[in-house]
């Protein structure tokens, strides 16, 4: 960072950063429910670009985050949202890139829990666009999100049931490992929810 930049340090607007980053992990969420109700090459691919992006957003804030002395939000708080937000992209990547290697499709629970973990999302993506101006009502969205990790426990639970009635061992270990992977998801985007309700109630 230059001497100008120190003395006169450029603005960051870390909440319109962590919007983008939200909005790029529902995006990504969203290529997820099209790779499973199509699974090709195309579908894959547009999950890994949305990764591709995520990640970037991500290292952009936290590039801005490290040269930045004042920030309207505790750095702690910017940094753990954005990364828990970029933790659930990235279960949907490795989601897609372990079906390809397992050469195994999706079955009702998998595409029963995407579809959770996608209302899940796009909760945490609306609590963080309006964070700034409208906290409580993002704290509403957040509460939301939280609903449908408890509604990912229970489809976590079934398809585990269901899966474990089978007789195809490796079949089970590989779905075992997918279902795990979206529960997983599930539980960044409650931790999330957590991380906005908590700026909320130091803000207000």
């Amino acid at each position: 960072m230059g001497l100008k930049e120190r003395i006169f340090p450029r603005e960051r607007n870390f909440y319109a950063m962590l919007s983008a980053q939200a909005s790029k992990s529902l995006e990504g969420i969203e290529a997820l429910v099209r790779f499973v109700e199509t699974p090709n090459p195309e579908n894959a691919k547009g999950v890994k670009d949305k990764e591709r992006e995520a990640d970037e957003l991500r290292r952009v804030l936290i590039e801005d985050l490290d040269t930045s002395f004042v920030t309207p939000l505790d750095r702690e708080d910017i940094f753990a949202l954005s990364r828990v937000v970029d933790d659930i992209v990235d279960y949907a990547n490795t989601t897609v890139d372990e079906m390809e290697i397992y050469e195994v499709g999706p079955d009702k629970h998998l595409r029963e829990m995407v579809d959770i973990l996608r209302k899940g999302a796009r909760e945490i993506a609306d609590a963080v666009k309006i964070l700034k101006s409208y906290p409580h009502i993002a704290m509403e969205h957040a509460i939301h999100a939280k609903s449908y990790e408890n509604a990912m426990e229970k489809a976590y639970h079934a398809a585990l049931a269901d899966l474990f009635k089978r007789t195809d061992t490796v079949y089970m270990l590989k779905m075992r490992e997918l279902y795990r992977h979206l529960s997983n998801a599930a539980d960044r985007s409650d931790a999330a929810a957590n991380i906005i309700c908590s700026i909320v109630m130091k803000s207000t």
